[in-house]
């Protein structure tokens, strides 16, 4: 294995390619109806709690890529990591209840954490946003999330009662005033480049120990490690 000479590279850096990778993971979320339902269902939660800063990310995103680009049938989802940053009510009971209600309209496996307090668990400065929190993530492939909004002004009020997409016969399509945003901390090059890079935010044990605990060589065996110093897994 020979570490690669591009470095991950960030949104501004990338373009324009950027646009095509979104568009492209956006068209792989609206094909996947369990990911789009997931989708759906965090959009008219979070908004009952009047939570704007939101993602689900981690798993959901980067294994969908890696599943794709290897031509494999998508895993299931035995980890929904819903993102959100909140500091009115930073307590573990609301991301409880959050959970619950999300459990009311999806038997998922959903993981709610309001990264306004995650900071303290990991000992990082506070956190200002989620894509803020999202760049202390260990790998940077990992730091992506996407969410569905609603891009018209005039009825983002009345999200819950509006169905965000429809199922035809071919594909799930999103309705009309609805997108689904993607944001990548570190750009969406590295993740589609089958790469796996540190983060120099995080100490390369965390990584090390990820990549091993989590199997990721040996499930997608196109990965390429890219760090330094180089390290090598068995």
């Amino acid at each position: 294995m020979t570490p690669a000479k591009e470095p991950c590279v960030s949104n501004e850096l990338q373009r324009p390619g950027a646009d095509a990778l979104q568009a492209q993971l956006s068209t792989w979320l609206q094909q996947d109806a369990q990911r789009l339902n997931a989708l759906q269902v965090c959009c008219e939660v979070l908004n009952h709690f009047n939570i704007g800063d939101w993602y689900i990310a981690a798993g959901f995103v980067r294994n969908l890529v890696w599943d794709k680009l290897h031509h494999i049938r998508s895993q299931a989802l035995n980890d929904i990591d819903v993102i959100y940053w909140c500091d009115s009510d930073v307590s573990v009971e609301r991301d409880r209840s959050i959970e619950a209600k999300l459990r009311l309209q999806a038997d998922l496996p959903w993981s709610v954490k309001n990264q306004a307090r995650m900071h303290l668990r990991n000992n990082d400065p506070a956190y200002l946003s989620c894509l803020d929190a999202m760049s202390y993530w260990p790998e940077k492939q990992t730091a992506v999330g996407v969410k569905l909004v609603n891009t018209s002004p005039a009825v983002a009020a009345h999200i819950n009662q509006k169905m965000p997409f429809t199922v035809s016969n071919s594909a799930t399509v999103l309705a009309h005033d609805y997108e689904i945003k993607v944001d990548a901390v570190f750009g969406l090059a590295c993740l589609f480049s089958l790469s796996l890079h540190a983060n120099p935010k995080r100490d390369i044990s965390v990584f090390k120990s990820r990549v091993i605990q989590k199997k990721w060589l040996l499930q997608y065996p196109k990965l390429t490690i890219i760090t330094e110093p180089f390290l090598s897994f068995k």
